[in-house]
C-alpha cells in the first residue's frame, strides 16, 4: 500500500486558542512575548498583528513602534508544545498515527484512513471544518511524502494533494525554503542563487552532497519520495478507568459502599504501580430504568490511600438515589499525578505539608461542603503587587523563589485595590488621615514611598508610590498614590491591604 501523509500547519495556533477564550480581541492586535537574552520578544502573533507586519522573533520595542496599541501578553515556555500535543491527541480521531513536528507542526500518516470519509479530498475537509468551527487556521497538504506535504502546507495552496510520484513535477517551482533546510544553510544556499527546488534537484546528488552536505541531500531525497522518513508517533494517555457489573441490582447504601471499595482497590494498586496519585475521581452509577447518577471526589494532593477515599465517598452515598437498582458502575480517575513517597519525621514529630493526615483532613473538609475552597499561595517573580503571588497547583507543589521579607508586604492584598479619600501634607509625605467605607482614619505612624514601577513589558500605565501606614487604635494599612502628586484630596489613592 502507498504510503500517504497529511501535514496540519497552524499559523495562528496560540493566539487562536486565546482568542477562543477572550472573544473581545478577536480585532486587535496583540503578541505573546517572552524574555530572550534580556530582550522581551514575541513570540506568536495573532492575524491582526501579522497583517500589520508584525513577526515571531521580532523585539516587542520594534512591534510596539509599528503598531502603538500592540497587546502584549506574557507567554509561557513550551506552552505552544504543549497545546500543539493536545492538538495531535485531538486528531487521533481521523488516524492512529500522529507525530508532532518540532516546527510546530502536525503530521498525520493517513495510509488506509481517507476512504472511511469517502476519499481524501472528503477527509481533508473535514478535518479543516471542524477545526475552523473549533476556532483555529489550519492549512493542509496532503502528499506520498513527509516533506511533499510539509511544504504544501507550509508554502502551497492549503487544501492541495499531490498525487503519488507526482511530488517533483508540482513543487519544482516552489521556494527551496519548503525543502526544511537549517536557517544557515537556507542563506547560504539563496547567496549563490538557490531561489526554487528545482534548482537543486538539477544538481547531481553526489556534487550536491560534496558541496553543500548531507542535509540538503537528505532532504530532497525525503521529499521526492527516494528515502523513507518516519514519524515518532503521539501515544495516548491510557485512562485511568475500572467497572463492575453487578449480577444484581444494588439498591442499598452498603451495596454501593461494598462496589466503591473494590473498585478502588482495583485502580489504587495499578496508581501505586506506577508511582501515581489520583486527584480527581468520578463514580457513575447506571441504573437498571437507563438513568446514570455521579457522584465526584476531590484531593489535595495525589493519593491512592484507599480507606481515606472510600471515606471521601461515604460522605456522598446519600446522595445518589438507585432506584430500582444499579447494574452497573464506573470508576474513572480524570486527573492523576506522580505521588511520590515521603519519609516520615518519627524522630522530631514536625508537621509538613507532606503529611498524608494533614492533606486527608483538607479532603474532609471539602467533602462536607461542597462551598469549601482551600488554596495555597506560592511567591511569583513580579514586583507588581498583584502578580508576585500565584495559586499553588497542589499542596506539594515547591515553590521556585522566596517570599519577599525586605520590605513590609500586607498579610491580606485587595484585588482591585479600593479608592480612598486622603489628606496629604506636601509630595512624597505620608498622609496625614484617610476615610474608607465612611470612617475617617487619623494616622500616627508611616513608613515611606516605596515606588513600584509598572512592568512595561505586559502593560501601560502610572507608577505607584506606597506608604506603610498605622492608625491611632493600633490598624496597620498599605496605602499607595497612583502616578505623581495632585494635590492634598486627589482621588488617586487606594487602599491595598492590610497587616496582621
Amino acid at each position: 500500500m502507498v504510503k500517504r501523509y497529511a501535514v496540519l500547519w497552524f499559523p495562528f495556533l496560540l493566539t487562536d486558542w486565546y482568542t477562543k477564550h477572550n472573544p473581545q480581541l478577536v480585532d486587535i492586535p496583540f503578541v505573546f512575548a517572552l524574555p530572550v537574552r534580556g530582550r522581551m520578544c514575541i513570540s506568536a502573533v495573532n492575524p491582526s498583528a501579522a497583517r500589520c507586519g508584525v513577526t515571531a522573533n521580532m523585539v516587542v520595542a520594534d512591534a510596539r513602534a509599528a503598531i502603538p496599541q500592540l497587546e502584549v501578553l506574557q507567554d509561557k515556555p513550551l506552552r505552544k508544545d504543549r497545546l500543539l500535543k493536545s492538538m495531535g491527541l485531538w486528531c487521533m480521531r481521523y488516524t492512529p498515527m500522529v507525530g508532532v513536528d518540532t516546527a510546530g507542526y502536525l503530521i498525520l500518516d493517513i495510509t488506509g484512513c481517507a476512504h472511511l470519509w469517502g476519499g481524501e479530498k472528503a477527509y481533508l475537509q473535514e478535518i479543516h471544518l471542524q477545526l475552523k468551527q473549533r476556532g483555529y487556521e489550519v492549512r493542509i497538504g496532503i502528499a506520498s511524502t513527509i516533506g511533499a506535504a510539509w511544504a504544501i502546507a507550509r508554502y502551497g495552496q492549503h487544501g492541495t494533494i499531490i498525487p503519488d510520484n507526482a511530488q517533483q513535477e508540482i513543487l519544482s517551482t516552489m521556494p527551496i525554503a519548503c525543502l526544511r533546510l537549517e536557517s544557515d544553510l537556507l542563506e547560504r544556499l539563496k547567496k549563490l542563487g538557490f531561489r526554487t527546488v528545482i534548482s537543486v534537484t538539477q544538481i547531481p546528488p553526489q556534487v550536491l552532497k560534496r558541496r553543500f552536505g548531507e542535509d540538503l541531500a537528505k532532504r530532497v531525497r525525503q521529499t521526492l519520495g527516494k528515502e523513507e522518513e518516519f514519524i515518532v508517533p503521539l501515544k495516548p494517555v491510557i485512562p485511568y478507568a475500572e467497572r463492575l457489573p453487578c449480577l444484581e441490582p444494588i439498591k442499598t447504601a452498603k451495596g454501593i459502599e461494598v462496589a466503591i471499595e473494590k473498585l478502588l482497590s482495583i485502580l489504587c494498586k495499578r496508581l501505586m504501580g506506577e508511582g501515581k496519585g489520583l486527584r480527581k475521581a468520578k463514580l457513575s452509577c447506571y441504573r437498571v430504568d437507563g438513568k446514570v447518577k455521579y457522584i465526584e471526589i476531590g484531593t489535595s494532593r495525589a493519593s491512592a490511600h484507599v480507606k481515606h477515599l472510600l471515606g471521601l465517598f461515604k460522605q456522598k452515598i446519600p446522595t445518589i438515589a438507585p432506584g430500582w437498582g444499579i447494574e452497573v458502575f464506573v470508576l474513572e480517575a480524570p486527573k492523576v499525578e506522580d505521588a511520590v513517597p515521603v519519609q516520615e519525621l518519627l524522630w522530631n514529630g514536625e508537621g509538613s505539608l507532606d503529611n498524608d493526615a494533614l492533606a486527608e483532613l483538607l479532603d474532609r473538609f471539602k467533602g462536607r461542603d461542597v462551598t469549601c475552597h482551600i488554596n495555597r499561595f506560592l511567591p511569583d517573580e513580579h514586583y507588581w503587587p498583584e502578580r508576585s503571588i500565584r495559586l499553588a497547583v497542589s499542596l506539594t507543589e515547591k515553590r521556585t523563589t522566596a517570599w519577599r521579607t525586605d520590605r513590609p508586604r500586607p498579610t491580606r492584598l485587595l484585588n482591585p485595590p479600593h479608592p480612598i479619600e486622603v489628606s496629604a501634607p506636601i509630595p512624597d509625605y505620608p498622609p496625614m488621615l484617610f476615610r474608607y467605607k465612611g470612617e475617617v482614619h487619623l494616622i500616627k505612624k508611616a513608613d515611606g514611598p516605596e515606588r513600584i514601577e509598572r512592568e512595561w513589558w505586559i502593560e501601560q500605565g502610572e507608577h505607584r508610590d506606597y506608604y506603610y501606614v498605622e492608625d491611632g487604635q493600633g490598624r496597620r494599612y498599605w496605602l499607595f498614590r497612583l502616578g505623581h502628586y495632585q494635590g492634598d484630596r486627589s482621588p488617586n489613592w487606594y487602599l491595598h491591604g492590610f497587616f496582621a
